[in-house]
């Protein structure tokens, strides 16, 4: 199984601060509303409980839940042209409460229109004329459809846990912690009581020129909690949070939120999903507005339900948005996602947008507890008149001033919009205290060395602990230890380096590098520009890239079939890699690498003599580019993942092998190139496309080919072929193409019970077609080496003239919110000897 693609320094920090957690018994009172004339649910009714700040509103079955800790016995359930109902409730007890209500006719005339109860059409439904009245008019009420702008825009993030129970603050265990169990804030959000554990706060000059388009963002402030580096990445907590919680553009299509493409319900194609309905009529800021309330047309759809104001004014334009999600959505972790956009008039008597306030509840356990984040953004100082220099523009799109960072306590009193309450104020100075506490970071210790697999111990790390015991044919039992240096020892020369001994070829492996960073920076962290020398001696499997961490875990040691074909290598390098621009790349690299058959595998002469040579030698040099627009990424220990968006990520590269030096025996040049992109497909879900092509010029033998990335574990790997055994593909041009489609539920929300179990659809197509060169040929070449051959002596490595190989899988993914499993079945070269035509391969993949 591969690993969670979510950032491990977070899911760290969550288990630390839910080291118990609990439900504290209270008052909890549920129940469904109804119209008392029709029978017909109610959504969107106001429930509260008297004399508390607990209340709720229906969903769009008319359910509710509520809850309280006070020693209060009333409830109230209010609703526009419906007289208020108050009902009695027994302290302490679970207790369901079914209501209906009756319309008030004093009020009946403020509403215009009422959800009808016959069955819902779009055809002469008023409220889909003026939401199409809205869509025709998207463009002139954008942000983009001004010349220039520019504006102050502060940003705060924040992170809680959610009603932490009573029990968890009493415990004699936590006593020393009792400083931060105490800030917790229950006015704020009603039936949430808060404990803040992180917040971030920006302010930033924003700039926008529509033609040519630019962007420019200048970061002049910034505040957040921070943990210890040797624990917590707090860059990648940062990263994270805006990942799930991204900017909102409610003219946009598709909003992304969480990490799913949500339709917004002013989209072009949102009357054939969602149903409109006019619910009242108000006056605000001198603006006739009309209150569109909105609802899925299918439940489980990622698709909001809410209410939006749109002005009568000619501009159809929204001047306020509450929108949150159905309780029956397909949708990860999230048991709560409320968003509110407000938006304020401008000199043009347009509405621009004003301020975004986004709240997540994850439920980590059952229930409502669990992760509560919120994102607000709020924009002042709108300016759409004033043209932009274009110097303004230069430079990265995103800049970060060096003080940003140290401003005093009375500036940010000054400049923030909203003031912070008192809890949020006190988290900043709680949570530093907490990282100074000794018990708090022997835990912060063994839990990071848990998920992460290394060692923290101050200049020198060991691990990773995946990589302890392995196993494969040529080795045997195979054990392995290692380590690396820290910044904590020097923040411009790093270290690395294992030695690993298997018990069946008894042979020594080992790794040793050093890295001079000339940037005096982390060698993992962006933006890279360092040089590494390096050797290492070590098995592979061919086509497998050597990567030295990580290539011998524990879970890649199950494979399926004959798997005896290994290399040993030897490789000295030395490689400069660098990162500037908007995230643009380049890696120089010299490899001196000397492989030797190992297992299963010879090196023979094609000549007919059956002679075989011990080694081939190649000195080798390369340079790479790579370009990734905007790029985000989870920083991790050793490496980083990328956030996939809506900009492919290119790469080129070229390699020369030099014969006559250093015992290189090759002359050959090989380019490459990889093209991938993600394609957002609305409610249709999300496809991941990479193309890769490659040409090798020059007489090589077949271990300096391209090899065919096959794979013979039981996990599915998304960029090699389940379907394929080890080495049975070579070819000195090629091109490939994987589809990787998530349907995200669109089929299987129609089905009930793929629905409950908020089961995804997915499939992959993958497509690698090639060919050999005369020159490379074993056949036609006496002067290179025979193909491998099986333990009956059958050829087992082949070209691909004959046509592509192709393989395609079925699957269904989100299995207890974690489990993707494929069907996997081989198109094409059926007929060769022990190849799998069918299988089933699994995978883990955090996901919401």
């Amino acid at each position: 199984m591969t690993s969670s693609q979510k950032p491990k320094q977070l899911i760290a920090l969550v288990l630390v601060m839910l080291t118990a957690f609990s439900i504290h018994a209270q008052t909890l009172i549920k129940g469904v509303v109804k119209d008392a004339k029709s029978g017909q649910v109610m959504p969107f009714v106001s429930v509260g409980i008297k004399g508390t700040t607990s209340g709720t509103t229906t969903d769009v079955n008319g359910y509710y839940e509520v809850g309280t800790s006070e020693n209060v016995t009333k409830i109230e359930y209010s609703f526009l042209g419906y007289i208020t109902v108050t009902k009695s409730f027994t302290v302490g007890q679970t207790q369901t409460i079914n209501v209906t209500m009756e319309e008030d006719a004093h009020t009946l005339d403020e509403v215009v229109v009422k959800p009808k109860k016959e069955k819902y059409r779009n055809k002469n439904n008023p409220a889909v004329e003026l939401i199409r009245q809205v869509i025709d008019h998207k463009e002139q009420n954008r942000m983009k459809h001004y010349d220039y702008t520019h504006y102050l825009e502060y940003d705060k993030m924040q992170m809680a846990l959610n009603n932490t129970p009573q029990g968890f603050k009493n415990s004699k265990l936590l006593k020393k912690y009792q400083f931060v169990l105490d800030n917790v804030d229950t006015t704020r959000f009603e039936g949430k009581a808060l404990l803040p554990i992180y917040i971030e706060e920006n302010i930033s000059q924003k700039y926008f020129k529509r033609s040519p388009e630019k962007h420019k963002t200048i970061v002049t402030a910034n505040k957040h909690v921070t943990f210890d580096e040797r624990y917590i990445n707090n860059e990648s907590i940062s990263t994270y949070m805006k990942n799930l919680y991204q900017n909102v553009d409610l003219y946009e299509n598709n909003i992304y939120v969480v990490t799913n493409s949500f339709l917004s319900p002013i989209a072009d194609m949102s009357p054939s999903f969602y149903k409109f309905y006019i619910t009242d009529t108000v006056m605000n800021q001198g603006v006739k507005l009309v209150e569109l309330s909105f609802y899925p047309r299918n439940k489980s759809d990622l698709l909001f339900q809410g209410k939006m104001y749109v002005t009568l004014d000619g501009h159809y334009g929204v001047q306020k948005a509450v929108m949150t999600v159905n309780k029956d959505i397909n949708l990860n972790w999230v048991t709560d996602l409320h968003l509110t956009l407000d938006f304020e008039r401008s000199a043009d008597e347009t509405f621009h947008l004003s301020k975004t306030d986004l709240l997540v509840n994850f439920g980590v356990f059952q229930g409502k507890k669990g992760l509560f984040g919120e994102r607000t953004v709020t924009i002042k100082n709108f300016d759409m008149t004033t043209p932009i220099a274009d110097s303004v523009f230069d430079g990265p799109s995103t800049v970060t001033l060096a003080d940003a960072s140290s401003h005093s306590d009375s500036y940010w009193m000054e400049n923030r919009p909203d003031s912070l309450s008192t809890t949020e104020a006190n988290t900043y100075k709680n949570m530093d205290s907490l990282n100074n506490m000794k018990s708090f970071k022997r835990l912060m210790w063994f839990t990071t060395t848990f998920l992460a697999g290394y060692n923290v111990n101050g200049p020198v790390e060991f691990g990773p602990l995946s990589t302890f015991y392995s196993f494969n044919p040529v080795e045997g039992f195979r054990l392995r230890f290692g380590g690396r240096t820290t910044p904590e020892l020097s923040k411009r020369v790093f270290g690395e380096a294992y030695g690993a001994y298997g018990f069946k070829d008894k042979r020594w492996k080992y790794y040793v590098g050093g890295t001079y960073s000339l940037n005096n920076k982390s060698i993992y962290a962006y933006p890279l520009n360092y040089i590494r020398a390096s050797v290492q001696e070590e098995t592979s499997i061919p086509g497998q890239s050597l990567q030295f961490v990580q290539e011998d875990n524990f879970l890649l040691s199950f494979k399926r079939g004959v798997n005896d074909k290994y290399m040993y290598n030897k490789i000295y390098s030395l490689d400069w890699v660098a990162e500037f621009g908007d995230h643009m790349g380049v890696k120089a690299t010299f490899k001196n690498w000397k492989q030797e058959a190992a297992g299963g595998l010879n090196f023979i002469h094609a000549d007919g003599t059956n002679d075989t040579i011990p080694t081939i030698h190649t000195s080798e040099v390369g340079l790479e580019w790579r370009w990734a627009p905007h790029e985000q990424f989870f920083q991790r220990k050793l490496y980083r993942t990328p956030i996939p968006n809506v900009y492919p990520i290119m790469t080129l590269g070229v390699k020369w092998g030099i014969p006559d030096f250093l015992g290189g025996d090759y002359k050959y040049k090989t380019f490459y190139g990889s093209v991938y992109k993600r394609f957002y497909l609305s409610q249709l879900g999300l496809a991941d496309v990479v193309v890769n092509a490659g040409y090798i010029f020059g007489s090589v033998p077949y271990p300096l080919l391209n090899i065919a990335q096959a794979n013979q574990t039981y996990a599915y790997q998304l960029q090699a072929y389940s379907m394929m055994n080890f080495l049975e593909f070579v070819s000195d041009k090629y091109v490939s193409l994987n589809v990787d489609y998530h349907m995200y539920g669109f089929i299987f929300n129609k089905v009930p019970l793929f629905k409950k179990l908020k089961l995804r659809e997915v499939a992959t197509f993958k497509l690698l077609y090639g060919g050999l060169r005369d020159e490379n040929r074993p056949d036609k070449n006496p002067d290179q080496l025979k193909f491998p051959t099986d333990q009956f002596g059958n050829v087992s490595t082949y070209s691909l003239e004959k046509q592509p190989y192709m393989e395609v899988s079925v699957g269904v993914e989100n299995i207890f919110n974690l489990i993707r499993v494929d069907f996997v079945k081989r198109l094409s070269y059926l007929e060769y000897q022990n190849v799998p035509k069918y299988g089933v391969r699994a995978r883990i993949n955090f996901d919401f």
